[in-house]
C-alpha cells in the first residue's frame, strides 16, 4: 500500500501546500505588491524600483522571473475526471467490510497513470490501486474499508468528524505500457495531485440518493470485473503449446494416418 497522505497536511489538517507570492520590498509600489503597472514601468523604463539603471540582462532576467511566477500561480490542468468528484461514500455497517466506488476518466490527450493513496492503509485497499488509461478511457475503481465498532462512550463514526482521506495522483506516460507503482517513484517531479477525497458514511437505514447511486456504481464495477475474467472468444485457429496450430487440415491428416495404420495392421494379419 502506498504511503499515507497525512504527512503532507499542515497542522490544521486542511492545507496540503502553500504557494507564496514573491514581493519587492519598496514603499513606492503600494505595500510591496507586484502590480501590472509596476511590470509595465520596468519594461518602458529600464530602472529598478530604487532608481538604479537596469541592464538588458537584468531586465530580461526580471521579466523571466515575473513570467515564471505567473505560471506558478495558474492552476494546473487536471488529467482525470472523477465521479463523484471530491468524496467517497461508504455504507455505515460496523463490524463489516464495506465498499465504495469511483469512476476515473482520462480527459487528456495522452496516456495517464493514476495511483491511490490513503491515510489508513491498514484498514483500506483499492482494486485496482492504479492503472494506465488511454485518452478518453474510463475505469471504475472499488475501494474496500473495514468499519470498526465504536468504542465505549464514543459516537458512531457516522456522526464523527471523519479523518479518513484518499488521494489520487496522476502521471503522464509515453504510451501503452504495464502499470507498476515504481513509475511514480521514478518521475516524482511530474506527478499531479488530482484530488483529495473525503470519506462520507451513509446510514443504510435511511433512503439516500447517494446510497442508491453507490449501489448502481458497485454493480457496474462487478460487471466490469466479470467481463475481464472471461476468456476472449476464439475467432481463429486454436493455438496450443509452442505455436502449434490445430486446423482442419491437420485433423484430417491425423485421421488419414490413423486409418492407414489400422489397414496395415489388418493386412499383416
Amino acid at each position: 500500500m502506498a504511503a499515507a497522505v497525512g504527512r503532507e497536511e499542515s497542522s490544521d489538517g486542511k492545507l496540503w501546500g502553500i504557494c507564496r507570492i514573491p514581493f519587492w520590498n519598496n514603499g513606492s509600489t503600494g505595500g510591496g505588491k507586484l502590480t501590472t503597472n509596476s511590470v509595465s514601468s520596468l519594461k518602458h523604463h529600464p530602472h529598478d524600483l530604487d532608481g538604479r539603471q537596469v541592464g538588458p540582462a537584468q531586465q530580461n532576467s526580471g521579466e523571466r522571473s515575473v513570467a515564471s511566477t505567473a505560471r506558478s500561480l495558474l492552476p494546473r490542468r487536471r488529467r482525470l475526471r472523477l465521479d463523484p468528484p471530491n468524496k467517497l461514500y461508504f455504507p455505515y455497517e460496523p463490524g463489516k467490510q464495506v465498499r465504495s466506488a469511483i469512476r476515473i476518466k482520462n480527459t487528456s490527450k495522452s496516456y495517464v497513470a493514476f495511483k491511490f493513496q490513503t491515510t489508513a492503509p491498514k484498514s483500506c485497499f483499492m482494486r485496482p490501486p492504479g492503472a494506465i488509461l488511454s485518452p478518453g478511457e474510463s475505469i471504475i475503481t472499488t475501494v474496500f474499508k473495514f468499519v470498526e465498532h465504536p468504542e465505549n462512550n464514543e459516537k458512531p463514526m457516522l456522526d464523527q468528524r471523519n479523518k479518513l482521506k484518499f488521494k489520487i495522483t496522476s502521471l503522464k506516460v509515453e504510451g501503452p505500457m504495464e502499470y507498476v507503482p515504481e513509475l511514480f517513484e521514478e518521475h516524482k517531479e511530474q506527478i499531479l495531485v488530482e484530488q483529495i477525497l473525503k470519506v462520507v458514511f451513509l446510514d443504510v437505514g435511511r433512503p439516500n440518493p447517494q446510497l442508491e447511486k453507490l449501489k448502481h456504481r458497485l454493480a457496474e464495477a462487478d460487471a466490469a470485473l466479470e467481463a475481464r475474467k472471461k476468456p476472449a472468444e476464439n475467432s481463429g485457429p486454436r493455438i496450443v503449446g509452442e505455436g502449434l496450430v490445430i486446423d482442419e487440415w491437420k485433423e484430417r491428416r491425423e485421421r488419414h494416418l490413423a486409418r492407414q495404420q489400422l489397414e496395415g495392421a489388418v493386412d499383416s494379419v
